[in-house]
């Protein structure tokens, strides 16, 4: 795996406890995000190095920077149709695209518009925003909150070829580290090493809350 790794229990000491934060691995080119498939098409995405087959352009997909906020979702790979755990090395320029164009997905006096402008951005845009609470490994929600991102119409089709740099099968990995969340040894974890992520453009972690 290229995927720098580090033990839980030393990030947690490191990790904002609060706030709304973009918890990521990534560097001066890329960001790697998380997503989970049944086998068809995981399997095609690692094979081939781009999403298609039996994904789905035409729906919206959803990418996740955090870790265990995916193992959440996912059950740590145990989920029916979610048993191909996938590491997608993204350009960094394609990310924060999408979140220049993302409207919140649902609508709360703390945005900037009032709810019939909302309504339209909704309408008119194709990248969906929302933050939602972290968890830990066990699943246990967290007072720091984690995004996830949903893209459709030409977003979809830039995010599942020209936008990726790697497409990582990381399936083996999880279930390795469900083990020891099973056993409760979470001094033995390893997850990727993340921290927050920022943006160089300020209005832009305005939008997002980033704090």
């Amino acid at each position: 795996m290229k995927i720098e790794l580090k033990k839980y229990s030393e990030q947690l000491q490191e990790w904002p406890k609060s706030g709304y934060h973009i918890m990521a691995q990534y560097d001066d080119e890329k960001i790697i995000v998380y997503q989970s498939y049944r086998k068809e098409i995981g399997e095609f995405a690692v094979k081939n190095q781009f999403f298609g087959g039996a994904f789905s352009l035409d729906r919206m997909t959803w990418i996740k920077p955090n870790f265990l906020w995916m193992m959440y979702r996912n059950g740590w790979g145990t989920k029916e149709g979610q048993e191909v755990v996938l590491a997608i090395h993204l350009k960094r320029e394609a990310f924060e695209k999408y979140l220049q164009n993302a409207v919140y997905s649902s609508y709360t006096t703390e945005l900037e518009v009032n709810y019939e402008e909302w309504q339209s951005q909704v309408k008119s845009s194709s990248v969906r925003l929302q933050w939602d609470p972290d968890h830990d490994p066990y699943g246990g929600k967290l007072e720091r909150r984690a995004i996830q991102i949903g893209l459709r119409d030409e977003f979809t089709r830039s995010y599942s070829k020209e936008d990726v740099l790697l497409i990582e099968d990381i399936s083996s990995f999880v279930k390795d580290q469900y083990e020891f969340v099973q056993k409760k040894e979470l001094e033995n974890l390893l997850i990727p090493a993340e921290k927050p992520f920022l943006f160089e453009d300020e209005k832009l972690n305005k939008k997002l809350r980033l704090t």
